[in-house]
């Protein structure tokens, strides 16, 4: 290629240090400056010792930053020069924007080279992964992606929302019951009534949008087991409500807690039909295990659940709601 003046020279053609020799001693260090360097080959070296020029390969080799004579040197033996020509096609710092995927060979990038913080640095996803978002993974040693579909977590109950409550509040609603899933599951967590022996209750919601809104008819049926009884107690068939639990104690360190199943509230067939595992301290302190049975007497879709006191407020606590995943 012709060039207007000068033709640019290709290269990174370095001197090194002066080489003292010891006596018995093939192996020497190469610098320039005081800092090691390593040629690209033996045959990118120039090499004098005692006004000869050595042949590479035969008379030396390279080894790292070492030249590797194949005979020790004895005393008064002189190393004249080392002269690197370096890389003869050495293009220095590329240009911003000048590497493309063609210039990196394949494998080239080792996990040496990526950053630490590869991952940490990126955007946090908020929420779980979309069934469609996807993974890298290593495929006995083949890099695949999966979807998220394939690996999330196959537990019978997937966590939905939740509730907590910490000023006197009259009612928790949770008033979206997605047909992703079959049925659900409501965890009470230490619910502290502001009045003093008042049942926990609830409701099942119908309608949608500005419609919605909880059934308070004379709808319901419910039937307390104490555990330490044989016989159904409490038994009623036309309450307007369903209980999930007996009188509430509201000192303190008093609460009721819950485990409550309402299951296939989208069927239009059958009554909706509630279980509820409790456990509370009453006004006495004492603690109780109760559980609960109740129906919804329609068969009209179920689009919520509303949780309440027999009277007074929830003062504190906590609900969470779960959905049982469709098989």
């Amino acid at each position: 290629m012709a060039y207007i003046g000068k033709q640019p020279t290709i290269g990174n053609f370095q001197v090194c240090d002066a080489i003292s020799t010891v006596n018995g001693q093939a192996t020497y260090n190469l610098t320039v400056s005081s800092v090691a360097v390593t040629p690209e080959t033996a045959n990118h070296v120039l090499c004098s010792v005692n006004g000869i020029l050595q042949k590479p390969g035969s008379s030396f080799t390279i080894v790292n930053s070492t030249i590797v004579f194949s005979a020790n040197l004895v005393t008064g033996d002189v190393v004249d020069f080392v002269h690197i020509l370096g890389s003869v096609l050495d293009l220095g710092v590329p240009s911003d924007d000048t590497v493309t995927a063609a210039k990196i060979s394949s494998n080239a990038v080792t996990g040496a080279k990526l950053n630490t913080d590869v991952i940490s640095a990126q955007t946090a996803l908020a929420t779980a992964p979309a069934d469609t978002d996807e993974f890298l993974v290593s495929d006995a040693g083949v890099l695949k992606r999966i979807d998220y579909s394939l690996i999330k977590g196959g537990g019978m109950f997937e966590f939905i929302s939740e509730t907590t409550i910490s000023s006197n509040t009259t009612t928790v609603s949770f008033t979206t019951l997605s047909t992703d899933y079959k049925d659900f599951y409501f965890s009470l967590q230490n619910i502290h009534p502001q009045n003093d022996e008042p049942r926990m209750y609830m409701r099942i919601m119908t309608g949608t949008g500005g419609s919605q809104a909880a059934i308070t008819s004379s709808d319901y049926g419910y039937a307390e087991v104490m555990r330490n009884e044989t016989t159904v107690t409490d038994n009623n068939d036309g309450a307007d409500h369903m209980r999930v639990s007996h009188q509430v104690g509201n000192a303190a360190t008093e609460s009721v807690s819950s485990e409550v199943f309402l299951y296939n509230p989208h069927d239009t067939v059958f009554h909706k039909l509630v279980k509820a595992h409790t456990v509370l301290m009453n006004n006495s302190g004492l603690v109780t295990i109760d559980n609960w049975a109740g129906k919804y007497k329609a068969t009209t879709a179920v689009t919520g659940a509303q949780f309440f006191f027999q009277s007074g407020d929830i003062g504190s606590g906590k609900i969470a709601m779960y959905g049982r995943k469709r098989s």
